[in-house]
């Protein structure tokens, strides 16, 4: 070697380089010559360290090469790199002087086949199920008439519109308490689970609708997190989702007690039906009239029998003081059969006035009345939404009205029925 370096000449000599500079040159010429490309391949041995840096090594039956995605990249992932998957790479190529390897910088990683978001929804739906989240056994019955039901949605939506029409024409008693919510973009996830616990923790919430209409499966989103699934599972009352159109599926839909197609579906799930339970009542009532008319039967047999019984028995003397506690009896019977029968009468009359308060004809007949906007047909529930020369109809208890908006008069607001969260 001493032999070598004394026949070097002076420019030669000049060229002797460190390790650590042959590296340095090789990862400067790699970087500058191949620059980021796109690479197929499997992942296999991935690694996700504690700092949030992805490594892992690209292969396929030729070779393979190092690569790690960094914290600020792997943030932005839709789903969870595993063993085995084919992905597409968009990488810089470069050399890790430390060992000497050549090395990937990913800075795009994306799975082929299915896309990053139908991804997520997989995995997360088979490691969710595995927990037993989606376990028919958990989920839970259906009040029959609720009181209070809650509505986590967009209060800005068409969901709500289509929640609150259904349930003010099926069943107008029942209390509505809206969770506010955002139902897509970054955070809408978090801003839905909040909401569930917020109406849990009410204690008053008889059964809580989660709704939306539908969309893409990035505007379903926020619907397909685990913190919405596990928010649902918690919730103190049943969950009936109703989120996206028939054909979306969603992780909520999977984890709630009930799922509907639709919104309007949600809200029909939820609610029973006001003209169902009259006709119920009709019938009830005369099943009671039936009973009773049967025991009076038989208690006229029965005093019928006893009264055979006395003539044929009893001297002249008795037989005529059975006849006169016979007849006793016979007033005191029909005057409790009768009584009972005014005061069923009488129930059945205050349940009908009841039903009758509740209906949306009755409302009208007391002199309010339905308006609603000739253009789109929305109800007009304020002025906000109505201009001068706006065509209006107009719904009365037994007529219906066209108008045009001359002049728009604002007045003190009247507080809502509904509440919002």
């Amino acid at each position: 070697m001493k032999a070598s370096r004394e026949n070097m000449s002076e420019s030669e000599a000049a060229r002797i380089y460190t390790v650590a500079q042959v590296l340095a040159g090789l990862r400067s010429l790699v970087e500058q010559r191949v620059g980021r490309i796109w690479i197929v391949g499997e992942l296999s041995n991935v690694h996700i360290a504690r700092s949030g840096h992805i490594y892992f090594t690209l292969k396929d039956a030729s070779g393979q090469i190092r690569a790690a995605l960094f914290r600020s990249a792997a943030r932005r992932l839709k789903f969870d790199p595993e063993d085995g998957l084919e992905v597409l790479v968009y990488a810089e190529v470069s050399i890790y002087e430390a060992r000497g390897d050549l090395q990937l910088i990913v800075r795009e990683l994306e799975p082929r086949g299915l896309g990053a978001l139908q991804l997520a929804f997989e995995q997360l739906r088979n490691r969710l199920e595995d927990e037993g989240l989606f376990d028919p056994k958990r989920k839970r019955a259906l009040p029959e008439r609720p009181k209070h039901l809650g509505v986590v949605t967009s209060p800005t939506g068409a969901a709500i519109r289509d929640v609150l029409s259904v349930t003010g024409r099926r069943f107008p008693s029942a209390a509505i308490t809206i969770g506010a919510t955002h139902v897509q973009g970054d955070g809408a996830d978090r801003e839905i689970a909040a909401a569930l616990d917020r109406l849990s923790a009410m204690g008053e919430i008889d059964v809580i609708l989660l709704v939306r209409g539908g969309g893409s499966l990035e505007d379903l989103a926020a619907f397909n997190s685990e913190i919405v699934a596990r928010a649902i599972v918690r919730a103190a009352a049943p969950v009936i989702s109703g989120v996206g159109h028939e054909v979306d599926v969603t992780i909520a839909d999977l984890a709630a007690d009930a799922r509907a197609a639709t919104p309007s579906a949600a809200a029909e799930l939820a609610v029973p039906d006001g003209t169902q339970l009259v006709r119920h009542l009709g019938r009830d009532w005369q099943r009671m009239l039936r009973a009773m008319a049967s025991i009076t039967r038989g208690a006229r047999l029965q005093l019928e029998r006893e009264s055979d019984a006395l003539r044929t028995l009893a001297p002249s003397a008795r037989l005529a003081a059975q006849r006169a506690r016979f007849e006793v009896a016979s007033r005191a019977l029909g005057r409790a059969a009768n009584a009972h029968l005014v005061q069923a009468r009488s129930r059945l009359t205050g349940l009908g006035g009841r039903l009758d308060s509740l209906s949306p004809l009755s409302v009208l007949g007391r002199g309010y009345a339905l308006v609603r906007r000739a253009a789109d047909g929305s109800i007009a529930r304020s002025a906000d939404r109505i201009a001068s020369g706006d065509r209006l109809s107009i719904r009365l208890a037994r007529a219906s009205l066209e108008a045009v908006v001359e002049s728009i008069e604002s007045l003190d607001d009247t507080p809502d029925a509904k509440k919002f969260l």
